[in-house]
């Protein structure tokens, strides 16, 4: 059987209201100029890869934001009997510390505005994916819009439903929430007052110091009796910065992320069969311009992870 080797990388970029410069690496075993990338270690996802190659590749720590596109190409297999399918995936990244040293796989780092960029890339690949990431300005409000984890099947709990706590499988899926939800910069921690919602996101409120919040709008309950205030809620948790991390169910997150999808002319195409996916402990990267006292937050793009646990790429948006 072939097997696909899987790599992951990102545009990395730097900008502090002047003018966006986005990294750009020589490698001297192959003499290309390219965007920071490598392949994925065993039992890592795209992001925690994308990052690790960043650091390793240019010295630079990264926080996360959209899901930009996936590169696909031959490449020779190891055996050396043919080639075999090599696939990228690409995220935004913003540099947050570091600094360059040159290392076994990268000589040289150049930082670049866009244009002279594109044009110093060796790979078409690499142009296309540089392109996606100057659709939309590369500084944003991040969402990070999180349905619990796994909580054991209703029928089987004799208590109270809110009470419900997580299963087994609900506690690993919210420890690699904890872990991959790191990687975006989450800054403070919202969540539907329902214990397997709170519990899902508490250890990402433990690693920053601070509390979950509670907000009855995003729970089913608080959610459905006015649909607009739950989708006016979310957009005041937008309005104030940050990259927040939002726990809420899955009878509101499909509805919601619609609201904004349809509000704000953005395109979902993970959404088959007119549904929104939202499986237990998935992920939605909601990308919001910034507020101005003109206008509040706009959705530019949404990017669903299906796990935090090692799985395909996200579908983007």
């Amino acid at each position: 059987m072939t097997q696909e080797v899987r790599a992951a990388g990102a545009v990395l970029w730097r900008g502090d209201g002047g003018e966006t410069e986005v990294a750009l690496v020589h490698r001297p075993r192959y003499d290309d100029w390219s965007l920071p990338k490598g392949k994925l270690d065993a039992g890592e996802t795209s992001a925690e890869a994308a990052v690790r190659e960043v650091r390793e590749e240019t010295g630079f720590d990264a926080v996360l934001g959209r899901y930009l596109a996936r590169t696909a190409y031959p490449v020779q297999a190891r055996n050396g009997s043919g080639t075999v399918p090599k696939t990228v995936d690409y995220f935004s990244a913003e540099a947050v510390s570091g600094e360059f040293a040159a290392n076994d796989e990268v000589d040289e780092l150049r930082w670049l505005p866009p244009t002279a960029a594109e044009k110093l890339l060796t790979r078409p690949e690499d142009v296309r994916v540089l392109r996606a990431f100057c659709e939309l300005p590369p500084s944003v409000t991040t969402v990070l819009l999180v349905r619990h984890a796994k909580a054991g099947k209703r029928d089987d709990w004799n208590g109270d439903d809110d009470l419900r706590p997580l299963s087994e499988a609900g506690q690993r899926q919210a420890s690699a929430l904890r872990r991959v939800l790191a990687l975006f910069g989450p800054d403070r921690v919202l969540s539907a007052p329902r214990l397997r919602c709170v519990q899902t996101v508490h250890g990402i409120a433990e690693d920053l110091g601070t509390e979950v919040r509670h907000e009855p709008l995003l729970s089913e309950e608080g959610y459905w009796p006015d649909p607009v205030l739950g989708v006016a809620r979310l957009l005041a948790i937008a309005s104030d910065g940050g990259t927040p991390v939002v726990c809420s169910q899955g009878g509101v997150i499909p509805d919601l992320v619609s609201a904004l999808a349809d509000r704000d002319g953005v395109e979902l195409p993970s959404a088959r069969g007119g549904v929104v996916p939202s499986k237990k402990g998935s992920f939605w990267v909601l990308s919001f311009r910034a507020p101005t006292p003109e206008a509040g937050p706009v959705l530019l793009a949404a990017d669903y992870h299906a796990s935090a646990l090692p799985t395909p790429s996200p579908s983007r948006s």
